[in-house]
Parts: structure tokens; C-alpha cells; sequence
């Protein structure tokens, strides 16, 4: 009985082993560089690195470009007050277009007027349009 069961255990052992071997097989050829999943790990680690770097430069880049945008922006509204009060004294001139025989006709006076504050009106309402454009 004792010799029955030494067989069985080392046939146990023999089986256990041999099960051990398959899977060191298995697990070298999962863990090979060229072929298996660290293979495809390291490939995807490289990617990774790739895309951070990538993603840094492109960060760069668009702030540099706001900074940029924003200082035109200011720039700009700068510019555009300065047009403003340009355009509204330019009201407070007289009209090159009204000579000295227009100005002795009432009604060439008249409409040189009414133009002067059609145009007054349009520049105003500019400037609320874009008060109220910018507080939204």
C-alpha cells in the first residue's frame, strides 16, 4: 500500500512539474520583447511618451498665441477709442461741402445739418451696440 502510494505521489510531483514547465513556456513567450505583450507594452509606453511631448509643444504654442491675441485685442480697442473721439470731432468741423453761396441758402444748410446729425446718431448708437456687447 505504501508503495502504491509513493508511485502516486511521485507521478503527482512528475505531473506537477511538467505543468510548471508549460506554463514558464507560455509566460517567456508572453513577456518577449519582440512578439509577446511587453513587446506591445513598450511599444505603447513610446506612443505615451510621444503624445505627452506632443501635447506640451501644442500647450506652447496656444498660449503663446493668447497672449498674442489678447495684446491685439487691446491694441485694437485702443485703436478703435482713439477712432471714436477722431470721428466725433470731426463733427465739430465745418463741412468742407458747404461754401460760402450754399451757406446763403437756408435749405443747403438745413440738410448739411440734418446729415451732421444723422451721422452723430449712428455713432451713438455704435457706441451703445458695443457697450452692450460687451457687458455680455
Amino acid at each position: 500500500m505504501e508503495l502504491i502510494a509513493d508511485v502516486l505521489m511521485v507521478a503527482g510531483s512528475f505531473g506537477a512539474a511538467f505543468y510548471c514547465h508549460v506554463l514558464s513556456l507560455r509566460l517567456k513567450r508572453f513577456t518577449t520583447l519582440e512578439t509577446g505583450m511587453g513587446g506591445a507594452i513598450a511599444v505603447l509606453s513610446a506612443q505615451v511618451d510621444d503624445m505627452t511631448r506632443a501635447l506640451d509643444k501644442a500647450q506652447g504654442a496656444a498660449n503663446g498665441s493668447a497672449s498674442s491675441l489678447e495684446a491685439l485685442t487691446l491694441r485694437g480697442e485702443a485703436v478703435a477709442k482713439r477712432l471714436e473721439l477722431l470721428v466725433a470731432s470731426l463733427h465739430d468741423l465745418p463741412d468742407p461741402g458747404l461754401t460760402v453761396a450754399a451757406a446763403s441758402r437756408p435749405e443747403a444748410v438745413e440738410d448739411t445739418l440734418v446729415e451732421a446729425d444723422r451721422r452723430l446718431r449712428f455713432v451713438r448708437r455704435r457706441g451703445q451696440r458695443e457697450t452692450l456687447e460687451a457687458a455680455e
